[in-house]
């Protein structure tokens, strides 16, 4: 219990005592991704694929087939070494075109695995339709599926997979990152104290002097000298985000109640409290009583049932009051204080939901 409180105790500190580089905490605006999808067919499967009443599939392959001249019967076709599927991809702005992506693939129907499985040539599009790409290839499942005489051995889900650098662009991802001399920067987490700091320090950078003005709390707008060529407007971009900024981390504990974890950030703060926490617990176990030893066997063969009393065992824990006084307090400050209540990580859930009504923590709790 106490190695875990300061393991992220320590972990925190370090975080706030190093800056962040701009680009670390922000992007361009226009440096985005585009996300693309497409229908296709996998083929190779061990008999996992779908089943005849897939009538996409079944569909699928015909239509398939027709391309390379081959025309086969609709009646009942057994295909189950074929498996309709989606694929997706998502792209960053600016790729160019013979650029190699790696694509996700999913079963659409009622494929049992797509292990062992080919993708075949399937044309991926953006939203208003645009074919942007083509992809191909093996699957790769990071799983396995075996079944044997009524048993299965499974590891992680084998109806979807990935095929690396699958996707090949056919043309370029247009991006517009510069206009009217201005570039945008845009926080990846809108903070108000951080877009200032950013300008702050973007306006103390060389030849860009009073040039930046935060718009929001997520936007800093940088006007750009005058006159100057792409190639400077990329050497300016660069200088930017390389820039190093402090980052205001805001006053949060977030507890994660399926696991039991807890996350306290740097500039919490617990205002002097006592505590004192005791956990109860119940267990009601059943005893069944029986007769002596030579009677058990004439007991049962008269149709007697054993007779059977109920348990209750209460166990209190007794923790004494900790009075947790902390003028300024540091994140190792927190967890020696938390430490003193010899408590569990899941007791302390419980503690800092009682310091959060009580008024006693100054930072939002997040509860997930």
């Amino acid at each position: 219990m106490k190695r875990f409180i300061t393991i992220v105790a320590v972990l925190f500190v370090c975080l706030l005592l190093t800056s962040a580089r701009i680009k670390d905490i922000a992007k361009i605006e226009g440096q985005t991704v585009v996300q693309v999808i497409g229908y296709g067919l996998v083929t190779g499967l061990n008999n996992s694929g779908d089943n005849q009443l897939s009538t996409h599939t079944v569909q699928s392959v015909i239509n398939m087939l027709k391309r390379f001249g081959l025309t086969i019967p609709q009646t009942n076709p057994r295909i189950r070494n074929v498996a309709a599927v989606m694929v997706t991809a998502t792209i960053p702005t600016f790729s160019k075109k013979g650029s190699k992506f790696d694509v996700t693939v999913s079963s659409i129907g009622d494929a049992t695995s797509l292990q062992g499985g080919v993708l075949l040539l399937t044309p991926l599009s953006l939203s208003d339709g645009t074919i942007i790409g083509f992809a191909q290839g093996p699957l790769t499942l990071g799983g396995y599926e075996f079944t044997a005489l009524g048993s299965r051995v499974v590891k992680n889900f084998v109806t979807s997979g990935r095929v690396p650098n699958g996707l090949v662009l056919e043309q370029d991802i247009q991006g517009k990152y510069y206009d009217n001399q201005q570039i945008r920067i845009s926080l990846l987490e809108p903070d108000f104290t951080t877009a200032v700091r950013v300008a702050e320090t973007i306006n103390r950078l060389p030849r860009l002097q009073n040039s930046a003005v935060p718009l929001d709390a997520a936007t800093i707008q940088v006007n750009l000298p005058s006159g100057i060529s792409q190639t400077e407007v990329m050497s300016f971009i660069s200088q930017i985000e390389l820039a190093e900024v402090q980052k205001d981390v805001p006053a949060r504990v977030v507890i994660n109640e399926r696991t039991g974890t807890i996350v306290v950030g740097g500039n919490v703060q617990i205002n002097p409290v006592v505590i004192a926490h005791g956990g109860l617990e119940i267990a009601i176990q059943k005893e069944i009583v029986f007769p002596p030893q030579p009677m058990i066997a004439l007991y049962l063969n008269r149709g007697y049932t054993l007779d059977s009393i109920m348990k209750i065992i209460v166990k209190e824990q007794m923790n004494p009051a900790v009075a947790i006084d902390l003028r300024a307090p540091t994140v190792q400050d927190i967890a020696n204080a938390l430490n003193l209540l010899n408590v569990t990580p899941r007791d302390l859930i419980s503690i800092f939901q009682a310091l959060k009504e009580s008024g006693a923590l100054s930072a939002e709790l997040i509860i997930q």
